[in-house]
């Protein structure tokens, strides 16, 4: 038996079952682990050597969500939630308008594919916009489920196709590694490799908005519990506000880190915080347990990649990745297609347990060039190979960010699933058009 097969399979059937994904991941981890021959002290010590991968991300995540709930108590929050209930229209008229919903879908989807190229945030934009527009989802009766695969694609199609901001790491990675591998290419085949693969995410998406999670769907109007919520908006919070969001932006932008982007714009509210405390307008002792509670609403993402971390060293230190790929070497024996079929699912299952893509084209690239040159793949056939498989499983992933950014902000009021709500849509509406298209890119590339 695999390990790698064993481990994700665990894993995924444990958190398909309601078992915490923290939970699943560790006890994935140790079968893999042992079916690999490791032993329970060797996985032990492989998966904690490996929680440390994460742990800049996960700090990025705690300082983001308490800069998040900084930015909620200025009051931005409340007035782009007012104005999308303006631009909605009467209540009465938005609950039956079809229109609006899907309008309003599409422009989430495209404000999360800026986070990618445009304005490099990633998900920093989620706790910020999500929450406070959770009451005019609810108003419309609009499915999360459609919102939740909207977010994803925006987070996550961007980047396998346009050579910018995160794009063009991602290409760059696939560039080096197969250079790496004994076959050089241009960067610029890489998105005509990948322009069918993110077609068929478009159809995904469409396919989600229009015909899947259409319907209504109720929701309970919660409060999303935050400090100083119950205050009236502070003075100049507006402006500082807006502030604080341009300094996260450009110092991102500058020094190409989100734990520097975040720290410059809560240094912004601290000050802003300072001179409330001067006026009598608000204490530090409130400031302080407002950025503790925003930490608190991204800390389940912090431990979950944290874990992942564990999880993927696990899975590569087994030695079963290469003996996956060369198991099924004998099936291929010239067959093309078929070698390119399992080489994508391949990559689905490696990805769906690292829950990187980045972290996964690597180790694909080192195993899938050499194999695929020997059964005469053209460079723009492999690259439409490894980009897919890469990108599979990232989608549809409990430990992807792609599916826990999602997740942060939807589930603010605790009534959104992340495996059922974000997770299986996601994986249902994106990998298998991956797979079908990516597969259909490498036949027409040979």
């Amino acid at each position: 038996m695999n390990a790698v097969i064993i481990a994700v399979l665990v894993m995924i059937v444990l958190s398909l079952s309601r078992v915490h994904v923290v939970v699943a991941l560790l006890l994935g981890a140790a079968a893999g682990g042992i079916t690999a021959g490791m032993g329970i002290s060797e996985t032990i010590q492989v998966f904690s050597d490996g929680l440390g991968t994460n742990a800049q991300i996960a700090l990025s995540y705690g300082l983001l969500g308490a800069f998040a709930a900084g930015i909620t108590f200025t009051g931005i929050p409340d007035k782009l939630v007012a104005g999308a209930v303006k631009l909605l229209g009467r209540r009465g008229e938005a609950r039956k308008t079809t229109l609006v919903k899907v309008l309003l879908l599409f422009t989430t989807a495209l404000i999360a594919c800026f986070s990618q190229n445009l304005v490099p945030v990633h998900i920093a934009f989620i706790p910020l916009l999500i929450p406070p527009l959770l009451k005019v989802f609810n108003e419309l009766l609009l499915d999360r489920r459609a919102a939740a695969t909207a977010l994803t694609f925006g987070l996550k199609a961007p980047y396998i196709l346009l050579p910018a901001g995160y794009g063009l790491i991602f290409h760059q990675t696939i560039a080096e590694n197969m250079e790496a591998s004994g076959m050089a290419i241009d960067l610029a085949d890489i998105p005509v490799a990948m322009a069918l693969p993110v077609a068929g995410m478009v159809a995904g998406l469409a396919v989600a908005i229009l015909v899947t999670y259409r319907k209504n769907r109720s929701y309970e109007n919660r409060d999303i519990a935050e400090a100083g919520s119950d205050r009236e908006a502070p003075p100049y919070g507006t402006a500082v506000g807006t502030l604080a969001v341009l300094a996260v932006l450009a110092a991102q932008i500058w020094s190409d880190s989100m734990i520097f982007g975040v720290f410059a714009g809560l240094a912004l509210l601290y000050l802003y915080f300072g001179v409330l405390h001067v006026l009598k307008k608000f204490t530090l002792q409130e400031a302080d347990g407002l950025i503790t509670s925003g930490m608190k609403m991204l800390a389940f993402i912090g431990f979950v990649m944290i874990t992942a971390g564990g999880f993927a060293e696990v899975i590569r230190e087994s030695g079963h990745v290469e003996l996956l790929v060369a198991s099924t070497e004998d099936w291929f024996d010239g067959r093309q297609a078929l070698a390119a079929l399992v080489m994508l699912l391949i990559g689905l299952f490696i990805t769906m347990g690292i829950g990187s893509s980045f972290a996964t084209v690597p180790i694909l690239a080192a195993i899938f060039v050499p194999l695929a040159a020997s059964l005469g793949f053209s460079p723009l056939a492999v690259i439409a190979l490894i980009g897919t498989a890469g990108a599979l499983g990232d989608a549809g992933s409990p430990a992807s960010d792609s599916t826990l950014g999602p997740t942060a902000g939807l589930n603010a009021d605790g009534q959104h699933n992340h495996i059922w709500d974000t997770v299986v849509p996601t994986f249902l509406h994106f990998n298998i058009p991956l797979l079908l298209f990516g597969w259909a890119a490498v036949m027409m590339f040979m």
